[in-house]
């Protein structure tokens, strides 16, 4: 696990090379990305919450037939 002086070190050279401006437009365009995720999981979730009650409304009510009925009917 490395120190925090270790982590310090490596952030600091991130920012002399990325620059500060360019990091904080990553940093809000990741945060745009993962809330458009989130967004997208949820609205599917819903969606199929959905359609499984209304699935659960079609229910049809009958008598199961054997194969071998459905060839003598015929």
């Amino acid at each position: 696990m490395p120190s925090i002086w270790q982590l310090l070190i490596v952030l600091a050279i991130v920012i002399l090379v990325f620059g500060a401006k360019r990091l904080r437009n990553l940093g809000s365009d990741l945060g745009g990305a993962v809330k458009g995720f989130k967004t997208a999981m949820s609205d599917e979730e819903a969606d199929a919450k959905k359609a499984l009650e209304d699935a659960k409304d079609d229910v049809i009510d009958g008598a199961v037939a054997k194969e071998s009925d459905k060839n003598n009917a015929a």
